[in-house]
């Protein structure tokens, strides 16, 4: 069972639990522990983006920035102040990815 401190309830700190397994279930997915950048993204909460050392990435979001840096506290993972430089560098995109880029592109595909 997920432990509580003083400043989270006992939810709180299971959906902290649940986030951090998630993180560490991705990293052991693709070549062991990710590395992560939180960033607030308003009342929705906060955004954990991670990179994984095969190039994969992934975002998972958190209710609240409190909740987003517990996890990736808990979980042990690299975290980045921001995404860019080596760690953007990191990330691998596909043929998803490119199709998704350019239907944002005037005169490109429709995004629908």
């Amino acid at each position: 069972m997920a432990e509580s401190t003083p400043e989270q309830t006992p939810r709180e700190a299971r959906g902290i639990a649940r986030l951090a397994r998630r993180i560490d279930a991705f990293g052991r997915k693709h070549g062991g522990p990710a590395e992560a950048n939180v960033a607030y993204i308003g009342r929705r909460g906060a955004r954990i983006v991670l990179v994984a050392p095969d190039g994969a990435w992934g975002d998972i979001v958190a209710p609240t920035l409190a909740a987003a840096e517990a996890a990736v506290a808990k979980a042990g993972v690299t975290v980045h102040e921001d995404f860019d430089g080596d760690f953007a560098a990191k990330v691998r995109t596909g043929p998803y990815e490119w199709t998704r880029m350019a239907g944002i592109q005037i005169g490109g595909p429709a995004n629908t």
